[in-house]
């Protein structure tokens, strides 16, 4: 009986129909296999590295690595938070990653607006001029933007982490054209209703482009907080320094120890992804919403 089912003609009489045994084409096999290939090759590194950060100095010297901890050492992690100074590092990422995300949203969503529905002289000429910094490697403007940091005394400070990454080009291109696919006559409806400027941006706008916002935002978080070049050259002194730099000086503050500290520095890594870990899971349904509109526009 598992392979038959009921079924009802237009008179209202039932009989049996047998089911077909679904059987998988060769292709779907190769694209089984090959994405469950791809996932272990992407996942695996980040295994490895919590796996590392449970291993006792010993077994992470071992000539022929284990890929399960022979005994779990999570004091692996308390001596990182304790030792290395790895907390006054997450706050000072903090603060520069929220410095950072904040005004990139602010400046983003109202220049975005004045490119998508503002009417001004030269304005598709000022938006071509932000493409262009996309164009441009931004290794290219690190020496001045170093240069003039420097002149504004800014080395060593919150300001200095923050405000030459102020303006996202990618966020204002990316927002542009979210805000072009909204109808204007939702916008014309809420300045019947009284709505400004800013009304309409922030009532109609923002919620309408949610997801859009959301994938943008997620991604600034995580550039923001992987920032690792710029933190280095322009935070050199230890009171501002940030997670990725305090990873590289990982190995240096164990220095003295019989063995290298890859378990403590694979317990920093740990650490220092959880935050992007969490946020991608609480808003990947978004992120999937945003990368479709953005396909198909």
């Amino acid at each position: 009986m598992a392979n038959t089912m009921v079924a009802v003609d237009p008179q209202g009489h039932e009989f049996s129909v047998k089911k077909k045994n679904k059987k998988h084409t060769a292709g779907w096999w190769a694209q089984t296999v090959a994405a469950v290939v791809i996932t272990v090759i992407m996942l695996f590194p980040l295994y490895w590295m919590i796996s590392t950060s449970f291993k006792s100095a010993e077994e992470v010297q071992l000539p022929f690595p284990t890929l399960f901890p022979r005994s779990f050492h999570p004091e692996n992690y308390g001596y990182v938070l304790q030792k290395a100074n790895f907390l006054k590092y997450y706050w000072n990422t903090i603060v520069m990653t929220a410095g950072i995300l904040i005004s990139q949203v602010v400046t983003g969503i109202l220049a975005a607006y004045g490119f998508a529905r503002g009417h001004f002289k030269f304005r598709d000429g000022f938006f071509y001029i932000v493409l262009g910094a996309l164009m441009i490697p931004l290794q290219v403007t690190f020496i001045p933007i170093y240069i003039m940091c420097s002149d504004w005394t800014m080395n060593d400070t919150y300001l200095g982490l923050i405000l030459p990454e102020a303006v996202s080009a990618y966020y204002i291109f990316m927002l542009r054209n979210s805000f072009m696919s909204i109808d204007q006559s939702y916008i014309d409806a809420g300045r019947i209703d009284g709505l400004g400027r800013l009304g309409c941006i922030w009532y109609v706008l923002v919620p309408m482009s949610k997801a859009s916002i959301y994938t943008i935002t997620l991604v600034t978080f995580t550039n923001g907080w992987n920032a690792y070049f710029w933190p280095k050259i322009i935070a050199g002194n230890e009171v501002r320094r940030v997670l990725t730099v305090g990873l590289a000086y990982l190995k240096n503050t164990f220095a003295g120890q019989a063995v290298s500290n890859y378990h403590q520095i694979m317990a920093g890594a740990v650490l220092a992804i959880l935050p992007v870990v969490i946020l991608f899971f609480i808003f990947q349904k978004y992120m999937m919403t945003g990368y479709s509109k953005a396909a198909m526009k």
